[in-house]
């Protein structure tokens, strides 16, 4: 137990109980995250220090969240074990009162964060960028675990149950991605995607009566629109990404059948190509160039996808294009394999990259 030297830090807290312990949840301001939570894997006892490697990577990305939306940021609480004998002042003696004071904290407490290690580091660097968030708080979890004994099992109890929202899910409530938003938009819009687009999840089941999913139209039209991450998405964008899947659409008949439910959409699935996110994926690539190189009339130029076979049993184009072993693969080299296809049948070059790859199963695919 950390020796109390007699200064602390003092925080207005709640104080709960779980499991027959005491915890507290305490309004910290930012600005001091990083001085009561000090990162050091020297500090941190050896049998901690892999469950608390930090990912570095991850930093920038939520320290640009938090100083480019100053007005509209939201950071969940950090879970943070004390090694020291804490000291409540409850606002009463009875009632709510009595679990609503002051948390005092000896100021050399050892605290391990349990939870939120990225928020704390994205923390610091967004202060030192904008001194004026350090003013904000943040809700700190805090738990009495004398000798840190409980920290190991605490983070893994933590992460056990952790499950990431899928991407349709997130795309869906992302108002800050402009390429989220123009899915959305789509999804809406145009009319063979707003009856058969799974907006939860980013796989189909068997059972379910949707073709596409909300990921896989943000996915398709990044490559169409040739969009850098963050770049604004204007309104002559969305109608041109509009125009294109609506006239797609138009010449994919199975698409048409799907939506006039005079065929199952798992029957597609199992026996079509384009009935996959691949498919939507690689027509947004093969898109991009058509508009490109077309730009008045590719409508007219699409028109000639009418001649692609998208039948699985046709495994003497798509094996090693958009399936391996019979299995439709997501892989990138994939996706422009299967790209290739269109661009060929619409009678578009390929780049270098792409005339590798399909060297690489020229004979297999009959394109010599």
């Amino acid at each position: 137990m950390a020796k109390n030297n007699g200064f602390s830090h003092s925080f207005p807290a709640i104080r709960g109980i779980q499991a027959g312990r005491a915890f507290y949840i305490a309004m910290c301001p930012m600005k001091i995250i990083p001085k009561i939570f000090v990162f050091d894997e020297e500090e941190v006892p050896p049998d901690l220090r892999a469950q608390r490697t930090l990912n570095r990577g991850r930093i920038p990305e939520i320290a640009s969240y938090l100083v480019n939306n100053p007005d509209d940021y939201i950071l969940s609480a950090l879970t943070a074990s004390i090694d020291a004998a804490v000291e409540f002042d409850p606002g009463g003696d009875v009632g709510q009162a009595s679990n609503m004071g002051t948390l005092n904290i000896p100021m050399d407490a050892r605290m391990l964060i349990n939870d939120g290690q990225h928020r704390r580091a994205a923390i610091e660097e967004a202060v030192k960028e904008n001194p004026a968030m350090g003013h904000d708080n943040i809700p700190v979890l805090f738990f009495v675990d004398t000798g840190l004994k409980r920290s190991q099992q605490m983070f893994a109890d933590l992460n056990k149950y952790a499950i990431r929202p899928s991407t349709s899910l997130s795309t869906l409530y992302d108002h800050r991605d402009s390429l989220a938003e123009l899915a959305r938009y789509l999804s809406e819009s145009v009319k063979v995607f707003k009856h058969l687009t799974e907006k939860e999840r980013s796989t189909i089941s068997n059972r379910s009566t949707k073709l596409f999913t909300l990921s896989s139209i943000k996915n398709a039209n990044r490559e169409l629109l040739r969009k850098p991450v963050k770049a604004p998405i204007s309104e002559e964008d969305k109608k041109l990404a509009q125009n294109y899947w609506d006239a797609i659409a138009e010449h994919i008949a199975e698409w048409q059948m799907a939506l006039d439910r005079k065929v199952p959409t798992a029957e597609l699935r199992m026996n079509f190509i384009h009935a996959h996110g691949i498919a939507l994926h690689a027509l947004g690539v093969a898109g991009a160039e058509l508009l490109a190189k077309h730009p008045k009339d590719w409508k007219e130029k699409l028109k000639k996808i009418r001649q692609i076979d998208w039948s699985r049993t046709n495994t003497t184009l798509w094996e090693g294009r958009a399936m391996v072993h019979g299995r439709i693969s997501k892989a990138r080299s994939n996706i422009l394999l299967t790209a290739n296809v269109i661009k060929k049948t619409l009678g578009l070059r390929l780049t270098p990259e792409e005339m590798v790859l399909e060297k690489s199963i020229a004979s297999n695919a009959g394109w010599g």
